[in-house]
């Protein structure tokens, strides 16, 4: 007989790092991976879109009275102000996601983290990737061949800033090897997804039922 998943409620999975540290490559990976069935959550922001974004993709882009209307309803599980604009997470297309019992895969900072594991605790698992080294990151930065130097520098800079805050994740992985890293991401969602109190309701009505049969 097949070994068919009890239902459950959806999980949101947070990745944050420093600039460099390999989140967003391990972002990629995971959508990529079907069988996973993740469920990238796209932001809205006030920012204009550049030519190579899609709306709806990259983000959903609204206007300062849209975010606004929507941060005073209580419609955003997270949101911040950078460099003038703003930036959210909306709450409604995250929900209807997990009622469906799959997976809502986050790409954030520490700050943000913080902001939906207030606002949904039992849903949220927190993942922090560091990198092996300071040397190593920096490497990493000058191999993108994206920025200047000095970006590079504010990068790194930040990254002492972001990187004291590991104690407040679930999980630490650290980069060293991005193959090995993947795997240990997917090792991680696959035990919560399998975690008790994800399956609470499934679980005691196949209890119930084990326990009214006579084994016959």
């Amino acid at each position: 007989m097949a070994n068919v998943p009890l239902p459950r409620r959806g999980l949101m999975l947070i990745l944050s790092s420093p600039s460099g540290a390999g989140k967003t490559t391990l972002t990629r990976m995971l959508l990529q991976d079907k069988v996973l069935d993740l469920t990238l959550s796209v932001s809205v922001t006030t920012r204009p879109r550049r030519s190579s974004e899609a709306d709806g993709i990259h983000y959903h882009f609204i206007s300062k009275k849209q975010f606004d209307s929507m941060r005073d309803g209580g419609e955003l599980l997270e949101w911040a102000e950078v460099h003038g604009n703003l930036y959210a997470t909306p709450r409604a297309p995250v929900e209807a996601v997990l009622a469906e019992g799959r997976d809502v895969l986050f790409d954030i900072d520490y700050q943000g983290t913080q902001q939906v594991r207030a606002k949904a605790p039992e849903d949220v698992v927190t993942v922090f990737i560091l990198p092996p080294s300071m040397a190593e990151l920096r490497a990493r930065l000058d191999r993108r061949a994206e920025d200047k130097k000095a970006v590079i520098d504010r990068r790194l800079m930040n990254a002492r800033n972001e990187i004291p805050r590991w104690r407040l994740y679930d999980y630490v992985i650290i980069n060293d090897d991005l193959e090995r890293a993947y795997r240990s991401v997917i090792a991680l969602l696959t035990a919560e997804r399998l975690k008790r109190t994800r399956q609470e309701a499934a679980i005691a009505a196949l209890v119930e039922r084990l326990l009214g049969e006579d084994g016959s």
